[in-house]
């Protein structure tokens, strides 16, 4: 049984990520729709190989059974009972449900989650309060990430809030309760997987996964969403709230700190 997959497996899963996320701008209907479900499954299927990379197929699962696992339970109240995310109903395109929630949608919490939490080890200082530190710079990582994703999907039809006021600035169709219960949730996941997973050396730590993961996500949302999408306050939003901290942990890796 292979209990850690060789690098290249988790590289060339997240090339596979990539490059599909970079047709999206030139596809449309159900090529776009096809292109969404693969592109998180593929993003999540690098993220699991990473973590089963450092802690085995057992690492690997458990990232997957604890952000995957926290990410539909969330989203199965938040459909029920709009909390903590306001009130909104999925429309059916994105594939099979569990819980009336889109299989792909705790995928999609996983994906961000596990190379948040190698972000959030990286910047955190040792000593006192590091613990803290590593789960609030991940969660603000994963919950930044909506200012782009909420604004994409909405707009594509695939979830509408029942009540979508009031929002950001350019952001119509999201409320601002929604990004409330992302952060909160996204507190909960990391806290959850950092506590899950041991955390290693992070001298010793092989990066280039999660740096890719997450610079790919804030450049390419950020270009995308400017350029191509026509949606320059969420690619300004984003770029900016996603930028506080994959930017320094993109610049430590360039540094080798």
């Amino acid at each position: 049984m292979l209990s850690r997959p060789a690098p290249a497996v988790a590289g060339a899963l997240t090339a596979a990520a990539v490059l599909t996320q970079v047709a999206h701008p030139l596809l449309r209907g159900e090529a776009l729709r096809r292109a969404t479900i693969g592109s998180v499954g593929a993003f999540c299927a690098a993220a699991l190989a990473d973590a089963a990379r450092r802690g085995g197929a057992r690492g690997g699962a458990t990232a997957l059974v604890v952000a995957g696992g926290l990410g539909l339970l969330a989203e199965a109240v938040g459909t029920r009972t709009g909390r903590p995310f306001g009130r909104y109903r999925y429309a059916g395109t994105l594939g099979p449900q569990v819980l009336q929630v889109p299989v792909v949608v705790p995928l999609a919490w996983t994906m961000l989650a596990w190379p948040s939490v190698q972000l959030g080890r990286r910047l955190a200082p040792r000593g006192r309060g590091h613990h803290a530190a590593v789960v609030g710079a991940a969660a603000w990582t994963l919950a930044s990430w909506d200012l782009f994703l909420d604004a994409q999907m909405t707009a594509a039809g695939h979830w509408e809030f029942e009540v979508p006021h009031p929002h950001l600035p350019g952001l119509p169709g999201v409320p601002l309760s929604n990004y409330a219960g992302w952060l909160l949730t996204a507190t909960a996941i990391c806290a959850a997987l950092h506590a899950a997973l041991p955390e290693e050396r992070q001298r010793e730590v092989p990066q280039a996964v999660p740096a890719w993961l997450l610079g790919w996500t804030w450049l390419g949302s950020t270009l995308a969403n400017a350029a191509f999408f026509r949606r320059p306050a969420a690619a300004a939003w984003g770029g900016v709230a996603m930028g506080l901290t994959v930017g320094p942990y993109l610049r430590s890796l360039r540094r080798g700190a």
